[in-house]
């Protein structure tokens, strides 16, 4: 017990927690008596980490074979809670299964099993099918965000995984959304159920709104923006089509953006998301793909530039802001004659936008490209070293490191990034030849 209580702490150390919150310390105390927890909590509520913490005191370090087995709706938000995972620096192997990715090279990983294996419900169903490992060594079950998993039409391949898993003990599941019906397949009963949904209407929002006096919201959207400056922010939208019309204006204007859809190939959407999160771009403009599962705690504004569907859609895309406490502001684009939803429960302030604006300077980041990743060993200190002696960065000139499996991505001074291409384009990385570019 003792090992267990060391490993939580330099875990909540190596997060840089200063406390745990109230959600996470109810989901230890729970976790103690429970053999099964339903947690209600909304988007931006820690509850990752709420999960992962009780996990560590259920691994027996000295078994064989994966544990525990944590399913995610989404590929995004499955690369997320790894990343969480992984930065609790618990020593513990984990994996990480999605459609997307190479299931030859996950199919390969599974010849070393990880204690912890993450993925989302199709991709682990194949891999069972297949028989990549072996499910019966796994006891601890953790389902997440269950009503969108639901919501995807998960259901036949999760009651299909979880029948495949004759030794559960523990079974977690988490939902942002209050009615849902668990159904018998998860084999949670009896839960002991922590509802904090409540923190929903969150006091730290503010909601805003501009009206457009043009039928195209567009020039109103692009003046919003560069009244926003350089504060991370997202842009919703309904429909794929509209992001890719905003899109072609952002570039025509010189707006670094990025842009995330279900349309995109995986790779560009992951490759938006890390250049979003260090920063590269201040700007992304997405679907309701982004509304769920994202942890991007800096993001200061969402803009509604078409109104959500509904009241749980809009609640989740204010999600993605004032998470953990921090301050954040919705914003509602409105044409004319457009109506303020019915839904709102906070009459938005009108905000009168200049008709002049200057537009937004680059973010001072740039992401370079290395051609290396987890699969030939390399680490973040490795980067940082190399860029410092072969790069001539200094440390506060180097941001934040996303290592994949092929492939690394750094975040850089722009002001630095031609010339360091140029000093370390000819330079070994561990002593070996890789390609290194600025990311497009």
């Amino acid at each position: 017990m003792k090992r267990k209580e060391e490993i939580t702490t330099k875990s909540i150390e190596n997060l840089k927690f200063e406390s745990l919150n109230t959600i996470q310390e109810a989901m230890i105390s729970s976790d103690l008596t429970a053999d099964n927890i339903v947690l209600l909590a909304p988007t931006g509520s820690g509850k990752t980490v709420a999960f992962l913490l009780p996990l560590l005191h259920h691994i027996d370090e000295q078994a064989k074979g994966i544990q525990a087995l944590i399913l995610a709706p989404s590929r995004e938000l499955a690369l997320q809670i790894e990343q969480v995972f992984r930065s609790m620096g618990s020593g513990f192997k984990v994996n990480c299964c999605y459609g997307g990715h190479p299931f030859k090279t996950e199919r390969n990983n599974f010849s070393e099993p990880p204690i912890v294996l993450i993925g989302t419900p199709g991709r682990i169903a194949a891999h069972i099918r297949r028989e990549s490992f072996n499910p019966e060594t796994i006891h601890l079950l953790v389902l997440d965000e269950f009503d969108k998993s639901l919501e995807m039409g998960f259901s036949d391949d999760m009651s299909f995984i979880i029948n495949r898993l004759p030794k559960i003990k523990k079974r977690i599941l988490t939902s942002a959304t209050q009615a849902i019906d668990i159904p018998g397949y998860s084999g949670i009963k009896n839960p002991v159920t922590l509802n904090f949904l409540k923190q929903e209407n969150k006091p730290n929002i503010l909601i805003k709104a501009v009206r457009a006096k043009e039928k195209d919201k567009l020039d109103t959207l692009i003046r919003l923006i560069c009244k926003l400056g350089n504060e991370p922010t997202l842009v919703f939208c309904n429909h794929r089509e509209a992001v890719d019309r905003i899109d072609e204006l952002l570039s025509a204007d010189g707006i670094a953006h990025d842009t995330f859809h279900g349309g995109l190939e995986q790779d560009e959407r992951e490759r938006a998301l890390l250049k979003f999160r260090n920063g590269s771009h201040q700007i992304l403009v997405t679907t309701d793909l982004a509304s769920r599962g994202l942890d991007i705690p800096e993001i200061k504004n969402i803009i509604h530039y078409q109104a959500a569907n509904s009241e749980e859609v809009y609640i989740h895309r204010n999600g993605r802001t004032a998470r953990m406490n921090a301050a954040g502001t919705a914003w509602l684009v409105l044409a004319d004659k457009e109506s303020i939803p019915q839904f709102l429960s906070i009459t938005p302030t009108f905000v009168e936008l200049p008709e002049v604006v200057k537009r937004p300077e680059a973010p001072i980041w740039v992401t370079l490209y290395i051609g290396a990743g987890k699969k030939d060993k390399i680490s973040k200190t490795d980067i940082v070293g190399f860029l410092i002696q072969k790069g001539n960065l200094s440390k506060d000139e180097i941001g934040l490191i996303t290592i994949l499996d092929n492939a690394s991505f750094v975040a850089i001074n722009r002001s630095k990034a031609r010339q360091t291409v140029a000093d370390v384009r000819e330079e070994k990385v561990k002593n070996k030849k890789v390609k290194i570019a600025l990311s497009n």
